[in-house]
């Protein structure tokens, strides 16, 4: 058996340049390369072994750990998951910056590989540096937090343990079905020593993306339950989108004349003027598909992992004869809502599902009614985009705060805003180019997109909301232009997830990697804001005011933030906008531009988009001194009744 001597971490760098993943016959490379912010815990171990020879990975340096590893989400998810960026960390902060990203990459089924460093194995010289002890157990150190947010975890406590924790690592990154945040942890002093390694643990591995078949018994089971169905209605997800089965899932709708409605992860795999899209579906859903999700009583679940907000908390799909088709390539996912389970790839299920039925002579029994709610939603949709603000009498689209009026002339004192946020999304949707990709995640941008943005090409919608984190966006949309350089990438984003992360927009201007950044500033977390006032609260710490007379309340008057001035520090184009001109302008100016950009628009408060006839389920207070809350709780309390228990 031929060796080579290496320490781990040169062993490492081998390994990963020498995977490949097959997808339907193509081959890519899988592993693209690596984020790195380097300390005591890394740099002599897996930074020495990047320096010596890195191959052809490409080495990025990263602000902040939690940003870079963000930017290696939305580099993997734009990819549709074919290829990835590693991240290294040094050991304790660095790492636990990490553990967001990995939840946010396990939450979402993104295929994510940290490589953060660890204490040492040999426990000499401890507690080093930014090690945490614990009496009860020596073992543990701050990457143990990771396990309860990885698809799998491990650590090379011996340089021989690194061979079988790579190959884990690969099994577990490129399976489809399980899929998300892997964690190999890296004690410094092994990542040095030196072990005779196998030279076949360096071959080129040709990783497959299996597409599973589904049982013909399945089959003839989706079949035959399709064919009782009179309004069935398809739940496009993210499963569906990185199956890469769009055009399967239109010759189904097409073959049938079945609509289908978008989650937020399966929003963009087709087009928005697709005759059988209905758009977003849900909590933050759209006229159409909510109107449609009301009377289903097949609903065909296509790679969906039917979160709360896609259901409505499970109360959205109101016939009582209502029945669920579930295809996906994830078991687990395929037994929710009890219903008959179709466990395999999106695509090669829609085209069983297709050739099965066409002998049948199904077609479902929608007749007008698709074409009447899309009708609907145009209107509606361009409504939304018309929306301007009148000083006398305007009337907010979310009219639940009850001092509005002083709200409005607190905020345009500061601002002199005159812009509403549907007015100056629409006029973003129309602006931008065909092909550009739009980048969200939290707030109430995701609810606004999802109910209003019209997708005019494929996989131009990136919008993280498995787990809705705040901080994602900026930094992903790096990501995003790194995956696609050949777009425009635009990062939607509130002023308080701005805040929040942004660290990789200077990795942006570092890398040449143009990014333009539309912050929405209303000077409150408004998505938040507005719960707290749906449900009978007033605003209580979600607007950002000035602590006033009372020591337990701020209740002063509005913080401002000159969110340009921050992007002009770090050497983008910058652009301040209060109104539509502005707007006009700052999205002309921004498509000239080779550098990253910031657009500081300041949006008047409470001028998102409302919610269509849906329910989400939050843990209200059951007993209240407020008159409001308790009538609330009791309408809450109501519809949980009416919604499916599991």
């Amino acid at each position: 058996m031929k060796t080579i001597r290496l320490t781990t971490a040169q062993a490492l760098v081998r390994f990963l340049d020498n995977q490949y993943l097959n997808v339907d016959g193509k081959e890519i490379k899988f592993v693209k390369g690596l984020f790195g912010i380097f300390g005591h815990g890394n740099v002599l171990g897996l930074g020495q072994a990047l320096e010596q020879d890195a191959g052809s990975l490409e080495i990025h340096q990263g602000r902040n750990e939690q940003g870079m590893a963000h930017a290696a989400i939305g580099f993997a998810k734009q990819s549709l998951r074919q290829q990835i960026y590693a991240c290294t960390s040094s050991i304790g902060p660095g790492a636990a910056n990490m553990v967001t990203a990995a939840a946010t990459a396990t939450a979402n089924h993104i295929p994510l590989l940290l490589l953060p460093g660890d204490t040492y194995a040999t426990r000499q010289p401890d507690p080093v540096l930014q090690q945490v002890e614990q009496s009860y157990d020596l073992s543990i150190s701050t990457n143990d937090a990771f396990k309860a947010v990885c698809k799998y975890w491990d650590r090379v406590s011996r340089p021989e343990q690194l061979m079988t924790a790579c190959i884990s690592a690969m099994r577990v990154l490129t399976d489809p079905a399980e899929t998300g945040a892997v964690t190999i942890a890296l004690p410094q002093d092994v990542q040095s020593e030196a072990y005779d390694y196998p030279d076949y643990f360096f071959a080129k591995r040709v990783h497959r993306l299996e597409r599973p078949t589904p049982a013909e018994s399945a089959i003839e089971e989706a079949v035959a339950l399709i064919k009782q169905a009179k309004k069935p209605l398809v739940i496009c997800g993210g499963g569906l989108k990185y199956s890469q089965a769009g055009e399967a899932l239109s010759a189904f709708c097409q073959a049938f004349s079945i609509p289908f409605a978008e989650t937020q992860a399966g929003k963009g795999t087709l087009v928005s003027e697709n005759p059988w899209n209905v758009g977003g579906v849900g909590e933050t859903g759209c006229l159409a598909a909510n109107t449609l999700a009301k009377e289903a009583d097949l609903v065909i679940g296509v790679g969906t992992r039917y979160t709360d907000f896609t259901t409505s908390s499970k109360w959205i799909f109101q016939n009582p004869q209502v029945k669920y088709l579930n295809i996906n390539v994830r078991r687990f996912d395929a037994f929710k809502m009890d219903g008959v389970q179709v466990v395999a790839d999106a695509k090669q299920a829609l085209n069983a599902v297709t050739k099965a039925l066409t002998n049948t002579g199904y077609k479902a029994a929608w007749a007008d009614e698709i074409q009447q709610v899309q009708n609907d939603y145009i209107k509606e949709r361009q409504r939304l985009y018309a929306v301007e603000f009148n000083q006398q009498d305007f009337v907010p689209e979310i009219d639940d705060h009850l001092p509005r009026e002083q709200v409005f002339k607190e905020f345009q004192a500061l601002t002199d805003s005159v812009l509403t946020q549907s007015r100056a999304l629409g006029l973003i949707n129309e602006t931008i180019p065909e092909n550009a990709v739009i980048v969200g995640a939290s707030g109430s941008l995701p609810g606004d997109l999802q109910r209003i943005w019209k997708t005019r090409s494929p996989n131009s919608y990136h919008v993280e909301y498995g787990y809705s984190c705040m901080g994602y966006e900026v930094n992903a949309s790096l990501g995003v232009k790194m995956a696609n350089p050949e777009r425009e990438v635009f990062t939607l984003v509130g002023d308080g997830s701005f805040m929040m992360l942004h660290s990789e927009l200077v990795s942006s201007i570092q890398e040449r990697k143009k990014i333009n950044v539309v912050v929405f500033d209303n000077m409150t977390n408004g998505c938040i804001n507005n719960l707290q006032m749906e449900h009978g609260m007033d605003s209580f710490y979600t607007e950002f005011r000035f602590r006033g007379d009372k020591a337990d309340r701020l209740d002063g008057g509005f913080v401002p933030v000159d969110f340009a001035k921050i992007g002009e520090g770090y050497g983008c184009k910058t652009y301040r906008v209060t109104n539509v001109e502005q707007l006009k302008h700052a999205l002309a100016d921004a498509a000239k531009q080779d550098r990253s950009t910031v657009i500081d628009i300041k949006v008047l408060p409470k001028t998102m988009i409302h919610k269509y006839f849906s329910f989400w389920r939050v843990g209200v207070a059951q007993v209240s001194e407020s008159e409001r809350i308790n009538k609330i709780t009791q309408e809450i309390n109501e519809k949980v009744r009416q919604s499916r228990q599991y």
